[in-house]
C-alpha cells in the first residue's frame, strides 16, 4: 500500500492507497518542536494494520522533513520519495523559476492534470488560499497565493486592539450587526468574492472557460457564497497528485 504525507503548514494530511482507491486518511498537527520518536509512535498507531509498501512526500516546512523522512524510514524500513522540480513531475512547470513552486501546488497541478479537462483552475484552501492553474496545452503555468480563512481571523485578532479571535464558520448576512459577524462577513464572504472576481480575470488571461476545481478543507464553506459554483470539490487532490506522481517515478525505474 502507498503512503502519501501532505506536509503543510497547519497540518500533514495522510492518505493510504491501495492501488487507485484511498482507503484511509489521517491529519496530524505540524508540530516542529515533536521529536522524532513520537511520529514513530503516531506512524506505527495509525498503520498497525497495513502493509506500507511505498511513500511519497510533499513538504512546504523545510524544519520537518528529515524527522519526517527519518520516522517513515524507521517504521517503514523504506526509502520514501520527496516530490520536487528534480523527479519527474509529470506536467511541464512554466514558472519563470520553476523551483520555487510548493510542493503541495505541484501535486495539484498534477493531480488536476490526470482527472479533469483543461484549463483548470484549483483552488486549495490552506493556511494560504492558493489557485494553482493548468493551461489547455496541459502546462502548469502559476496561480495565486492569498491569506488563508484562519489565517485572515488570526491577523485581525494579532494586529488589533479589540477585535476578538474568532473561527470559521457560516456568515449569515452580509451587513453584519454586530463584530463576529462583520468579521465572518469580511472574512467568508470576502474570500469568496476574491475567488469570483480572481477566477474571471484568470479566464481572461487564458481565453477561455477553465474547469473550477475546490480542495482543502474550507472549500464546502466557501462554495454556499460563489457567484459561480465549483464544477468540482475534491477533497483529496493533493493525496490523489502524489499518488500519481509515485507511480510515475517508480513505474519510470523499473
Amino acid at each position: 500500500m502507498l503512503l502519501t504525507a501532505d506536509i503543510g503548514n497547519t497540518s500533514i494530511t495522510l492518505g493510504l492507497f491501495e492501488d487507485d482507491a484511498l482507503v484511509e486518511e489521517f491529519r496530524l498537527a505540524s508540530d516542529k518542536d515533536l521529536p522524532l520518536e513520537e511520529y514513530e509512535v503516531l506512524l506505527k498507531s495509525l498503520f498497525k494494520n497495513f502493509n506500507v509498501s511505498g511513500c511519497i512526500i510533499s513538504s512546504v516546512v523545510e524544519e520537518l522533513n528529515e524527522k519526517f523522512k527519518n520516522a517513515v524510514k524507521n517504521v517503514f524500513k523504506l526509502e520514501p520519495l520527496f516530490l520536487s522540480t528534480a523527479i519527474n513531475t509529470g506536467i511541464k512547470i512554466a514558472l519563470d523559476n520553476p523551483e520555487e513552486a510548493g510542493a503541495d501546488r505541484i501535486a495539484n497541478a498534477a493531480g488536476a492534470y490526470v482527472l479533469y479537462d483543461k484549463p483548470v483552475i484549483v483552488v486549495d484552501f490552506g493556511t494560504a488560499t492558493t489557485f494553482d492553474i493548468v493551461n489547455k496545452k496541459g502546462e502548469f503555468i502559476g496561480g495565486i497565493i492569498a491569506p488563508g480563512l484562519n489565517l485572515q481571523m488570526k491577523v485581525l485578532n494579532t494586529f488589533t486592539s479589540k477585535l476578538p479571535r474568532i473561527d470559521v464558520a457560516i456568515s449569515t448576512h452580509a451587513i453584519g450587526h454586530n463584530t463576529q459577524d462583520a468579521i465572518l462577513s469580511g472574512v467568508i464572504r470576502g474570500t469568496a468574492g476574491m475567488i469570483d472576481g480572481l477566477v474571471e480575470q484568470c479566464e481572461q488571461e487564458l481565453g477561455e472557460k477553465a474547469v473550477l476545481v475546490a480542495t482543502g478543507g474550507y472549500s464546502g464553506l466557501i462554495s454556499n457564497y460563489l457567484k459561480r459554483p465549483f464544477d468540482f470539490i475534491n477533497p483529496s487532490l493533493t493525496l490523489e497528485g502524489l499518488r500519481y506522481l509515485y507511480q510515475l517515478n517508480t513505474l519510470a525505474v523499473k
